[in-house]
């Protein structure tokens, strides 16, 4: 069933989702494979990077009423090894170059800090 649920969910992508898609196909994003609408779990998630374990969803207005339902929905997903970014509608129609620069953040990882007593390179000891 969740299967066909994401079959139907590709060929009737929002506006929004459309746009954000773009972005995100052909490894554009820091060399990542993102893939839309994907069954995970009893879940089917609009985008997933499963080398990162990153999920995009994309928020339209029903969301204001199903919080709690979004709630459960993330809790299961980040139990299972997930972080999920959630944009609404908007901000990426309106907003876009925003939206991506939080996901190539969230994708790049910042440098290790070296530990206490580590030497950093071109310091003196």
């Amino acid at each position: 069933m969740t299967n066909a649920r994401a079959i139907e969910l590709r060929k009737t992508m929002t506006e929004s989702e459309k746009k954000l898609w773009y972005h995100l196909r052909l490894r554009q994003r820091d060399g990542c494979k993102f893939r839309r609408q994907h069954p995970l779990g009893p879940y089917v998630v609009d985008f997933v990077c499963l080398d990162k374990r990153l999920i995009i969803e994309v928020d339209g207005g029903q969301h204001a009423e199903q919080e709690g339902y979004d709630r459960e929905r993330t809790a299961w997903l980040e139990s299972a090894g997930f972080r999920v970014m959630r944009f609404w509608n908007n901000e990426i129609l309106r907003e876009m170059e925003a939206v991506l620069e939080q996901i190539d953040q969230t994708l790049t990882p910042l440098p290790a800090s070296p530990s206490r007593g580590e030497e950093v390179e071109g310091q003196m000891p």
